[in-house]
């Protein structure tokens, strides 16, 4: 290689390495945004006898889209959603064979980042 084409080489090296902590700087910023625009519900599922109930169905419906997004509760009863936007309402259930609870609204008006949630079967 001549001694040109290492200058070359090196002035692009030196190049990207000074832009990397400008592109990583824009995707924390990027990453910042979505975190002040979005939140997340989570909380625990338990059954008549307070213990956890794993391997519930818990559903959010977005009351805007009508997109509805399930999850099954760990072995711990406990279930998280993530992404969810400030400003729009939320309509939350908990179901387990014959067993619901719900619906619970998650509103606009609830300033909180990490919404708890927590649903308790009854007996019929």
């Amino acid at each position: 290689m001549s001694m040109r084409n290492k200058n070359h080489f090196f002035v692009v090296a030196l190049i990207f390495a000074l832009c990397l902590p400008v592109l990583a700087q824009k995707k924390t910023r990027e990453e910042r945004r979505e975190e002040a625009t979005t939140r997340s519900v989570m909380g625990l599922v338990s059954g008549p006898d307070d213990q956890p109930v794993p391997g519930a169905v818990v559903q959010v419906k977005d009351m805007k889209t009508l997109q509805v997004r399930s999850f099954i509760t760990q072995t711990d009863g406990t279930y998280h959603f993530f992404g969810l936007k400030n400003d729009n309402e939320y309509e939350v259930i908990a179901k387990s064979g014959e067993m619901n609870a719900g619906p619970r609204k998650l509103s606009i008006f609830d300033t909180r980042k990490e919404a708890v949630l927590n649903f308790k079967f009854e007996k019929k």
